[in-house]
This record gives structure tokens, C-alpha cells and sequence, in this order.
């Protein structure tokens, strides 16, 4: 095992105490949709005639329920036939032909209900996509996508995330709907906009394959949003997801939403396309003597699939069959029309909504072998801090607390006068959503670089749930990886005390949902040890 750790891990440590906080921060705060989306949203909905918008929007969320219901009847045995073996129900010539296009077996949107998305839905769904995409140019630093497809793309809600999180490196992006009213809508959103890339509209997948070439078919980033749970077939899921795959050259994103319907999506479609490139690796292995190779040369070998995000590991999920499941919350600022069609059930409507959602970012190729954060970081107790304390004498200077009777009263009246223009009024309640007018319609803000990133490597657990603060400890769900490769997770909790680390403590008590928690392969030398049995 200590032949497989790169030499860069013996060295010392790669992270200080300050960096670790950056590199682990992966959670984004209150999102405030741009003011462009926004006053596209609002210029449509002005435009359009919209009496009884609010029974528009509870029509569409009962239909997001119906299609929660049908997901409901799919068995679980035709599920778990499909995922671990696909070849065997299907014959060999038709073995991924999708019989039906998506649209003629998922929702069909009318122009109702697509104006209702847009008034209800559209701002929750891009600051899931934008959380999802911000993670994935975190992690991969070098990644710039040129060319996107985005299948299911609605009225474009992705299209305006990777415009945000990337605004110079895309050029070209296709987007797949097969819904007219949902392109229209898509279009006249994008009105007025500059430096726009090239954008080119199909109804299915099968009618951007037949009118690309096959050197225009591969794209840097894939993405499904919100699109897989609207088709009532495992079958047809994994075979969409499969085509997908094909069409991916680099990374492939999939999102749903965070419920245990959402989850149950995307494990499904993880577990089928890690399966499927550990297939080939076995077979390009066994043409080619491989297992001969180090580890640099496995790097470069094309096949093989591995977990960008969330998952640190590319085993099985660790919360199935356990009534859990994973998902992550964005907090996003309603805007005004979410504000003004939306119900409350008898209670004021609030300025904030949390969006739960469900992804998978996989990336093509062999997870990189890399040091694990904390291997060669030393850590002091309270005890210990408190012994190397070396605290300077106290010097008390009495002529400069002195003061005159005459000084004393002018301060006082100076501090009066100060006084005299500060209200005790308070201001309005405003939302940055309604009072940020003022930016620019195409300019994009340059953001900081952080101090440091997380690797791809499997030293870094991933923070599942809010964290539990209690007195001077802090307890954490963590998935986490099991093994040097990452090919085997689990879900521990991880209780962080002040005395016994206070360094980790800070950094646990500032952790959220959704962060990196950074830890040491010597936890697995500890976990690998044999157990004594009693007998």
C-alpha cells in the first residue's frame, strides 16, 4: 500500500490549519439569482396575460406530484435487475434502442404551465444547477467547457447557470426539449443579451445525432436537469443516461430533486455507468496486460469512470437500504414574481425558499491517486496550546488615565453631538433581489480565488446533513471513503471535541452542509487492522 501513495505525501504536509477551511468549503449561502434573469423573468411574465397565476402554479406542483406517484410504482426488482445487469433482459441488436422519445413519455408542458415554471420554479432550479456547476469548477480548476449539451433544457435554466459560472470559455451549446412552448419561452428569456454563444434547439436526441456530425457529437459537459424523474421507465432512463455518456467527452452532470425519488434516480444511473466502464476496464485489461502498469500509466488510460461530486468514493452508495438518502439544500432569495404567485398556507410568505436537490458530476478516466489533507499535519490539544501560551506582563501606564474635569465634559458633549443625527427608526425590510438594479446587463464579476482546493483524490469526506453543535463538541455525518483508491465508502458520524483538537473544532463549527471534511490515511491503517475474535 505505501508503494501506491505518491511521493509527495511523505514530504510533509500539503494544506496549513488556514487552507484546510478554504479547500473544504463547498457550500454556497443565500444565492440571489442575477438581476438579468430577473428582469427577463419579469418582462415575460408582463407580457404575458396571466389572470388565476396562482391556480396556474398549484395545477403544476400536483403534477409534480403525479409524477412523484408514478415513480413510486416502478418495482424494485425490474430496478435492480437493470442496474447490475442490463444485457440480459434486452436481445443484442436492440439492446439500447429507445422505443419511445422523451416528450412523448414524459410531461408534456402546455403554455400554461410553462408560464406557471417560469413564475414558480425557474429561479429554484438554476440556483440548484449554478450550486452544482460552482462545485464542479471548484474541483476541477482546469475545466472549461467549450461545448455543453443540455438535455431536458426547458426554458433554459442550465444555460444561464453555465453563463455565470463559465462566461468567456463556452462557445457552443445544444439544447434538447421537445417542448415548443418551453423553447419559445427559452428564447424570448435570452432577449437583449450579448455575447451570447451559439445555440441550436432539438426535439430529441435522436435529431441532434442525425443533424451533427460525428466529430461535433462529443461535448465537454453533459447535464440532465430536472429531467430524469419525468420518465416514467427505468428502462428508458438508463438508456437516455447511456446515450449521454457517449456523448461526453469530459464531465457528465446529473440533477434531480432531493427527494427519496431524486435519490433513488441518480444512484441508480451512478451505480449503472461506474459498472459499465469497470466492464471495459476489465476487458481492455485482459487484451493488454495492464495490472503490469503503475499507476501513472492507469491515469492515462481513456476508460474507466469515476465520482467527481458529491460521492468522495466510487463504491456503492452507503445510505441505501437504510431509509436515508442523500441530498443537499440551496438557499436561494425569492424574487418578486415567486413572491406574488406563490401560497402560504395561512402563514406571510417568506423572503427565502430552500431548494433540495440530488446530482452526480462523473468524469471520464481513473480517480487520481493523491495525498490525503491531514497526512503529515501536526495538532496540538487545548492542554498543550495552553502549556506553549507564553503570556507578556501587564503595563499599566496611570498619567494616561488622568483626566481633567474640562476634558471629561467635552467628550461627553462630544459624544452628544455625534449622537444627535442617528434615528432609532428602523429601515424597511428589503431583499437584495428587489434593490439591486443597478448592475450591469451582461457584465460578470471576476470572483476570488480561494486559498487553496480540494483535490480529486479520496482523502476528503463529504459533510451529509446539517452538522449538531452541542457545548464544545461537534458531530458530523461524513461519507467517506474506506480505501487508498476510493473504491469502497462508508457513513460514519465524526464527533470533534475542543480538548482534543481545537484547530479541527474551529473548522467543524464552521462547517455546513454540504462541505469537505479533510482526513488521514492513517484512519485506514487503524479500520484495516484485524479484530481478535472472543473465541
Amino acid at each position: 500500500m505505501a508503494s501506491l501513495i505518491p511521493e509527495t505525501a511523505k514530504k510533509g504536509a500539503l494544506f496549513t490549519k488556514e487552507t484546510l477551511v478554504s479547500a473544504a468549503k463547498q457550500s454556497e449561502g443565500c444565492h440571489i439569482v442575477p438581476i438579468r434573469l430577473r428582469r427577463a423573468i419579469k418582462r415575460y411574465l408582463r407580457e404575458q396575460e396571466n389572470p388565476n397565476m396562482r391556480r396556474k402554479v398549484l395545477c403544476l406542483s400536483q403534477s409534480f406530484n403525479k409524477i412523484k406517484d408514478a415513480n413510486l410504482l416502478l418495482t424494485a426488482s425490474t430496478s435492480k435487475e437493470l442496474i447490475e445487469d442490463p444485457f440480459k433482459s434486452l436481445e443484442r441488436a436492440q439492446r439500447w434502442k429507445i422505443k419511445s422519445a422523451y416528450g412523448d413519455i414524459g410531461l408534456k408542458y402546455r403554455d400554461d404551465q410553462t408560464i406557471a415554471y417560469i413564475a414558480s420554479r425557474m429561479p429554484a432550479v438554476y440556483s440548484a444547477c449554478y450550486r452544482v456547476l460552482k462545485e464542479v469548477k471548484r474541483r476541477l480548476p482546469g475545466f472549461a467547457p467549450k461545448r455543453v449539451l443540455d438535455f431536458g433544457s426547458g426554458t433554459g435554466s442550465v444555460l444561464w447557470a453555465v453563463r455565470e459560472v463559465w462566461p468567456h470559455s463556452l462557445e457552443t451549446i445544444n439544447l434538447v426539449e421537445p417542448s415548443k412552448s418551453m423553447q419559445r419561452v427559452a428564447q424570448s428569456l435570452l432577449q437583449g443579451l450579448k455575447d451570447l454563444p451559439l445555440i441550436q434547439s432539438y426535439c430529441s436526441l435522436q435529431a441532434l445525432m442525425q443533424n451533427l456530425d460525428k466529430s461535433d457529437r462529443m461535448h465537454d459537459l453533459v447535464i440532465a436537469s430536472y429531467v430524469l424523474g419525468e420518465v416514467p421507465s427505468v428502462k428508458d432512463r438508463i438508456t437516455i443516461v447511456r446515450q449521454l455518456w457517449e456523448l461526453t467527452q469530459d464531465v457528465l452532470v446529473l440533477v434531480e430533486p432531493g427527494t427519496p425519488q431524486g435519490y433513488s434516480i441518480i444512484t441508480q444511473m451512478r451505480s449503472h455507468i461506474l459498472w459499465m466502464e469497470k466492464r471495459k476496464c476489465r476487458k481492455s485489461k485482459g487484451v493488454s496486460d495492464a495490472a503490469s502498469k503503475d499507476i501513472v500509466s492507469l491515469n492515462k488510460d481513456p476508460n474507466g469512470a469515476y465520482v467527481v461530486a458529491p460521492c468522495p468514493h466510487d463504491g456503492a452508495c452507503p445510505l441505501e437500504n437504510t431509509g436515508k438518502y442523500c441530498h443537499f439544500v440551496q438557499r436561494l432569495q425569492r424574487t418578486s414574481s415567486q413572491r406574488s404567485y406563490k401560497r402560504s398556507k395561512g402563514l406571510p410568505l417568506r423572503g427565502y425558499e430552500d431548494e433540495k436537490f440530488c446530482f452526480v458530476a462523473l468524469r471520464r478516466g481513473q480517480r487520481p491517486r493523491e495525498p490525503w489533507p491531514l497526512d503529515g499535519m501536526q495538532f496540538d490539544t487545548l492542554k498543550e496550546q495552553h502549556a506553549k501560551r507564553n503570556p507578556k506582563p501587564l503595563e499599566i501606564n496611570y498619567e494616561d488615565q488622568v483626566v481633567s474635569e474640562d476634558d471629561g465634559v467635552r467628550c461627553k458633549d462630544d459624544l452628544v453631538f455625534e449622537d444627535e443625527g442617528v434615528s432609532d427608526e428602523d429601515d424597511p425590510v428589503l431583499y437584495d433581489s428587489d434593490y439591486m438594479e443597478t448592475d450591469s446587463m451582461n457584465d460578470y464579476e471576476e470572483e476570488e480565488e480561494p486559498a487553496a482546493r480540494a483535490d480529486l483524490g479520496s482523502g476528503w469526506g463529504r459533510i451529509v446533513y446539517t452538522p449538531v453543535r452541542r457545548g464544545r463538541q461537534v458531530a458530523m455525518n461524513v461519507c467517506r471513503s474506506i480505501k487508498q483508491d476510493g473504491s469502497e465508502g462508508c457513513f460514519e458520524r465524526v464527533v470533534v471535541t475542543q480538548s482534543e483538537n481545537p484547530a479541527l473544532h474551529k473548522q467543524a463549527s464552521r462547517s455546513l452542509w454540504g462541505d469537505l471534511w479533510p482526513l488521514s490515511s492513517n484512519e485506514l491503517q487503524e479500520n484495516e487492522t484485524p479484530k481478535k475474535s472472543d473465541g
